[in-house]
């Protein structure tokens, strides 16, 4: 009894792990049929059995394989991560800084020297830009290999690499597209070694008949490893991109940054929601240096309404509403980011998933929620000194204090054209988003704040426009003051001085009568008479000569031969 009792037991077990692998074994193949389908619906379907498969068998590879595609395919990005986040390089770089062995070997200034690759020379005190550290990269790779994975587990370096591209995680999906890239080439060379030489398949060559219905030849369907292929030059582009932009931007060339990141933010080709959130804050950095403070906070508000966690992007754009002395929105913010940052030390840990990327660390934390509580103090006091009312409005606009109204016209009109509400969500079509169930929030987030941006815009317009009337107004009555200013010290003058101007006048009008009387006298006495004088001198001679005649007797009558001829032309005067 003792001896016979195991064995029924025993038969027992064995019946009921035969009857679960068979029901593991049926459920995967229903499961790859609807994923073949294509469809979401039946996927969706598949991803059931496969969870029902897995939880007979939580360690079966084909299954595990099956539920991160169907996630995939269902743009269910975060649940792989989730899934597979221990093959990560990102987690496995960060376990590996906190043991001692790598912290020593990163502090000795040989390693450092040998690792990090400087870009720019250094002149005097100035820091080197470090572009990458050779000694990451390694650690990445080393990473990505930590896994001994085996044939059956190459799926998961390109499944989980396309869904750290989407999340935003550029570097992880380029270190595991790339290893799972690898080991299926060494893969399939090793299948094709093993193969003969006489095999050869006639399903990737059809027949010249086969296609005689259709004269266009017919396109094959992109296999894994083109769409891999082409999923890693882009994600190598917006890489090559970005590390171009923050060199411009350590290099104090903003313009230059501000065009990389806008070959970013504005291309043809969507970019995961993560790694815009990221481009946008950095963009947001190089505005405010070239001194564009409307373009910085409305990059930080986009920032924003993709992360709304984004510490960066609070602590940004609160800096910014201080600058310009917005002191009540700088107040909101910082109010927000101590909310966010006594959450985190609430909860233990830092927002979002594991996997996620922070630019803080969760032992800073203390410390800046130290610094955060005495700056809002300080902006409190200021704020009931009265200083709320004070805001630059030219630094808002980008504008120098005294500009035209032109210049006030032309900088407004551009604003309000970049930075309608309207137009405050379309940034969103070339984003990438890790859940399309967030469109709507992102949407509202973006319209909010691109609003509340378009009143601050306007408030400023009317305000210098105000000044700058003023102004005008003050400068006309300014010229009008001046010119009856003049006008009347030339009155006065004339006023003083008027006997001495007549009599220096008058006796100028007399010399002038006296050299004119004897300039003409002297004329007339050098100058010939005119023709009418000789002509009354010969008439008084004619006359005297007929009275003399007259008194010799010429006047009586005498013969007719004795008559003297007389010209008559002579005697018309």
């Amino acid at each position: 009894m003792a001896v016979a009792s195991p064995s029924p037991s025993a038969g027992e077990k064995k019946h009921w792990w035969l009857t679960n692998r068979k029901m593991v074994e049926r459920y995967v193949r229903e499961a790859k049929m609807l994923i073949a389908t294509q469809d979401q619906s039946e996927i969706e379907a598949a991803l059931g059995l496969i969870e029902a498969a897995l939880a007979l068998a939580p360690r079966m590879e084909v299954a595990l394989e099956l539920k991160a595609r169907c996630l995939l395919y269902l743009r269910r990005f975060k649940e792989v991560a989730d899934m597979l986040q221990d093959c990560i390089p990102s987690l496995k770089m960060v376990i590996s800084d906190d043991t001692p062995s790598s912290g020593s070997s990163d502090n000795s200034s040989t390693q450092l020297s040998r690792d990090v690759v400087t870009l720019l020379s250094t002149s005097g005190n100035e820091p080197a830009f470090k572009c990458f550290s050779v000694s990451d990269l390694k650690k990445k790779v080393m990473a990505g290999l930590f896994r001994n994975v085996e044939k059956d587990g190459q799926w998961r370096y390109s499944v989980l690499g396309q869904a750290c591209c989407h999340l935003g995680l550029m570097e992880d999906a380029m270190v595991l597209l790339q290893t799972g890239k690898r080991l299926a080439t060494a893969a399939f060379r090793r299948e094709s070694i093993s193969l003969s030489d006489d095999i050869f398949s006639f399903t990737k060559f059809p027949l010249s008949g086969e296609n005689s219905t259709n004269n266009q030849p017919q396109t094959p369907p992109r296999t894994e490893s083109e769409s891999i292929t082409h999923l890693l030059c882009h994600i190598k582009l917006l890489i090559r991109r970005k590390t171009a932009a923050i060199a411009a931007l350590d290099a104090g060339l903003y313009s230059e940054a501000i065009r990389h990141f806008s070959k970013i933010l504005d291309g043809r080709r969507g970019a995961p929601q993560g790694f815009l959130s990221e481009c946008y804050v950095h963009r947001a950095s190089a505005y405010r240096s070239a001194g564009r403070i409307a373009e910085a906070i409305a990059d930080c508000n986009r920032a924003l309404a993709l992360d709304t966690s984004c510490i960066d992007a609070l602590a940004l754009r609160a800096t910014l509403f201080e600058t310009i002395r917005c002191l009540p929105d700088s107040l909101h913010d910082l109010e927000h980011l101590k909310l966010l940052y006594n959450s985190i030390l609430r909860d233990r840990k830092l927002p979002g998933p594991v996997w996620k990327r922070q630019t803080v660390q969760y032992r800073e934390i203390p410390g800046k929620l130290c610094s955060l509580a005495s700056k809002i103090q300080r902006l409190k006091q200021r704020v009931a000194a009265g200083e709320t009312g004070n805001v630059d409005y030219y630094a808002l606009i980008g504008l120098r204090r005294g500009c035209s109204r032109s210049e006030l016209e032309r900088a407004h009109l551009l604003l309000t054209l970049k930075h309608k509400p309207d137009k405050s969500s379309s940034f969103i079509e070339k984003c990438e988003l890790a859940d399309e169930m967030d469109v709507d929030s992102v949407r509202d987030r973006a319209r909010m704040s691109a609003l509340l941006l378009y009143r601050l815009i306007q408030k400023g317009y009317n305000n210098v426009m105000t000044t700058i009337l003023d102004e005008e107004a003050a400068e006309k009555q300014r010229k009008k003051v001046a010119a009856a200013l003049q006008a009347a010290v030339q009155t006065q003058q004339s006023n003083e001085q008027p006997p001495v101007v007549r009599v220096e006048a008058n006796q100028e009008v007399a010399s002038g009568n006296n050299n004119s009387n004897r300039n003409e006298k002297k004329a007339a006495a050098t100058s010939p008479p005119p023709p009418s004088v000789f002509q009354g001198v010969f008439c008084r001679d004619l006359a005297a000569v007929g009275n003399l005649l007259s008194q010799t007797g010429f006047n009586r009558p005498m013969p007719m031969p004795m008559s003297i001829p007389v010209k008559y032309e002579a005697l018309s005067c």
